[in-house]
């Protein structure tokens, strides 16, 4: 449908780059979907009374279950972030077998005796923030914290928690799943980055690495590969493919342009230009489009930040496409080539010139990359 203004390559797309001086624009964060932080189930008068003693000192929201524990369960599984369950670990396990869904999703599950003698921790261990809670109340009741994950017993780094604090999505969790456990049977991965089509860099920077993962040689060697391309040409099969999010869309867009036409645009934008939709950090576009519904709506559906910046500020971006009747309509010499790099921040690259569909234009950017160094993590 979309017949693209420039069909570049990722990386090639000109010499524009972030200006030295430019404004902050006005961003406008998506709301995050709120749950409550913890909820404690108990049946028995002991548990109840430990409970209560949890709910003063975490806080959290404490539970009576008795008679009525798989309504309860179902009734807290989806609003609550951890559920601490005061009672035999089998009556927990039953409950749990037809809500679970996968660790991405799924609340952290702690089980403990009434005495709090043993705080283990079942479900959610790293990103769910399972094992780091089962400390804390364990600090309260003074027991133990049991804790079965592989990585924490081995001393380990907890590739999860690492690609979460670096800020790259897994791509395929399964092939994920399979290098975690690599590192468990071998003590080590291995790791490339590949940015260097992207970023017109002569070597691309490189994280900081804690001890377990090692640089790669070359991307053949990696179990781990780094790239916001949706196939990379050089990623090996066995590897795990992670997206940093560093792209960002600059949009253009007619008065009452609904959310659907600059979806199938931004989606149409990347895919040609071998781009994940996994990489994508943020949306930026001109302040005169602050209050259009359908970017507004598109924004907040996929949970993208987007910044605002004014004509005078788009203007500042030397070595875009200059629009004549963009131009005559907003004071603006572009929109969605200047405004992905401005939001883009220091050191950003223009990845895919703009490309114009019959009530959107769309440019990417690329975020300079990698984020500042980070160790690694292994549960506090």
């Amino acid at each position: 449908m979309a017949a693209a203004e420039q069909n570049n390559k990722p990386g090639s797309a000109g010499s524009a780059q972030h200006p030295d001086q430019t404004g902050q624009g006005r961003q406008i964060a998506p709301a995050p979907v709120q749950k409550a932080q913890i909820a404690i189930l108990a049946i028995t008068a002991g548990a109840l009374e430990l409970g209560a003693q949890l709910a003063q000192a975490l806080p959290a929201d404490l539970y009576p279950c008795k008679g009525q524990i798989r309504e309860r369960f179902a009734g807290l599984w989806h609003n609550y972030e951890a559920l601490i369950c005061i009672m035999a670990s089998g009556i927990v396990v039953r409950q749990l077998a037809p809500l679970m869904h996968d660790k991405y999703h799924d609340p952290a599950v702690l089980v403990l005796d009434e005495r709090g003698c043993f705080v283990i921790s079942l479900l959610s261990g790293h990103l769910g923030g399972a094992n780091a809670l089962a400390r804390q109340v364990a600090a309260i009741t003074g027991g133990q914290a049991v804790l079965t994950t592989a990585s924490d017993v081995l001393g380990l780094t907890a590739l999860d928690l690492w690609c979460h604090s670096l800020g790259v999505q897994v791509a395929d969790t399964k092939r994920f799943t399979q290098v975690m456990g690599r590192l468990v049977n071998r003590g080590y991965v291995r790791l490339w980055v590949d940015t260097i089509s992207l970023a017109d860099t002569v070597q691309p920077a490189q994280p900081a690495l804690p001890p377990d993962i090692h640089q790669a040689a070359g991307p053949a060697e990696a179990d781990l590969f780094i790239s916001p391309c949706l196939h990379p040409a050089d990623q090996p099969a066995a590897a795990a493919l992670l997206h940093p999010k560093i792209l960002v869309v600059g949009i253009g867009c007619k008065r009452g342009t609904s959310k659907e036409q600059i979806a199938e645009a931004v989606s149409a934008a990347l895919s040609q230009h071998g781009l994940a939709l996994q990489a994508l950090a943020q949306l930026a576009s001109i302040d005169l489009k602050a209050n259009e519904n359908g970017l507004l709506s598109y924004a907040a559906e996929h949970q993208l930040p987007l910044t605002f910046f004014s004509k005078d500020e788009l203007n500042q971006v030397a070595g875009v496409s200059f629009s004549e009747p963009v131009f005559r309509a907003t004071g603006a010499r572009g929109v969605a080539e200047p405004a992905a790099l401005l939001a883009a921040g220091a050191g950003a690259r223009l990845l895919v010139a703009k490309m114009k569909w019959p009530a959107v234009t769309v440019a990417v950017a690329c975020m300079a990359w990698p984020p500042p160094p980070v160790s690694a993590p292994k549960d506090p």
